[in-house]
């Protein structure tokens, strides 16, 4: 087999010692590689934040900075494998430029103070936007109360319809006037109440000028008990605020009790209306048996009547005689053979009395002619 030798490599730290690697075992290798990371991320980060800082500084502020040399070492590993035991080595050392740590301090400190207050201007911008989104809420909510409201009065009001029945003009006139009238009177109690708070204004102003004119200023002892008055003062709108949530809250589960007790009326309502209208139904209905029944019963009365007539007729009633029967019966088919002779008699002469009136037209006829 050919011989093969070990190659060792060596590299030049900060102080200009010569170490060999090859010294060392695997733990104390990444050991060493773990801390040059270390020094390369923290370098890395100085570098970022002189960038970000120089970027902020103007032209015109920038003057040259005095600088210390340090020694900055590369390596340079090249391994060759040669039967005569060949090393080579090559070390790289460069002169770099860099910062004191007082200037490094400064920097650092300065960029401390510019990241504090930019952290503060953007938390102060974040404020303002959720304030504006939180008075924008607020108004949304108020302006949706106030809408469902007018709904609510107007469709109590003016009240709807029937079922293919329209609202009157009149009520929806009248209905406007009053909410125009309404709101004229809120102009006018908000156009006071500003008048109120300009004098209000006028006054506080003249009363600091005032102040401002005798020389009199605030103490220290004013400001903090101006500041705990303050935060009593918020505490106390808190409080109130939330007894105004909690108000709200109960005003509409109030609504929504309300408007499912309205739902169950107007149910109630309507069955009492149908039964209503179904009992007065009955009672056309019963009016008109109780006619039938007078009728029936004054029918029954007359037909009772008749019968008890006619049954005294037939207890009155006696049989006649035979010959008597027999001598009626023959009267009776005298009398109708006398009533057939008759009317023949009668068809007879209205024939020669038809016959008559022909001839005597005919006559006529003929003496016009």
């Amino acid at each position: 087999m050919a011989e093969t030798d070990a190659e060792s490599v060596r590299t030049e730290s900060q102080g200009g010692d010569i170490l060999c690697l090859a010294e060392f075992n695997v733990e104390q290798l990444l050991e060493l590689t773990q801390n040059v990371s270390n020094e390369l991320s923290a370098l890395k980060a100085e570098t970022e934040m002189f960038d970000k800082f120089y970027k902020r500084l103007d032209p015109k502020d920038v003057s040259p900075v005095a600088v210390s040399e340090v020694g900055a070492s590369a390596l340079d590993f090249n391994q060759m494998r040669s039967r005569r035991r060949s090393k080579s080595r090559s070390t790289i050392s460069e002169r770099l430029l860099g910062l004191n740590i007082n200037q490094k301090l400064e920097l650092v400190q300065r960029e401390l103070e510019d990241s504090k207050a930019e952290a503060r201007r953007e938390a102060e911008h974040a404020d303002r936007i959720l304030q504006g989104f939180q008075a924008t809420m607020e108004e949304a909510e108020i302006r949706s109360s106030e809408i469902k409201k007018a709904r609510y009065e107007l469709e109590r009001d003016i009240g709807k319809g029937r079922k293919g029945e329209g609202v009157t003009a009149e009520k929806i006139l009248r209905y406007m006037e009053e909410k125009l009238r309404a709101r004229d009177s809120l102009v006018d109690k908000l156009r006071l109440k500003n008048a109120a708070l300009k004098v209000q204004k006028k006054k506080l102003q003249m009363q600091l000028k005032q102040k401002e004119e005798m020389g009199e200023v605030l103490e220290e002892v004013d400001f903090q008990q101006l500041k705990i008055e303050n935060a009593q003062c918020l505490e106390r709108i808190d409080k109130r605020n939330h007894d105004l949530l909690q108000l709200k809250l109960t005003a509409g589960e109030t609504l929504q009790v309300l408007n499912s007790y309205k739902k169950k009326l107007q149910d109630t309502t309507a069955e009492s209306t149908n039964l209503t209208k179904e009992i007065s139904a009955r009672n056309e209905m019963l009016q008109r048996i109780e006619q039938e029944a007078q009728q029936v019963e004054q029918e029954r009365a007359k037909a009772e009547s008749v019968n008890k007539r006619l049954r005294k007729q037939l207890g009155d009633y006696r049989v006649p005689e035979v010959l008597d029967y027999i001598h009626e019966k023959m009267q009776q088919e005298e009398l109708e053979r006398n009533i057939r002779a008759w009317e023949r008699k009668v068809e007879i002469a209205e024939l020669s009395l038809k016959t008559q009136r022909r001839s005597r037209k005919q006559l006529k006829a003929a003496n016009e002619m």
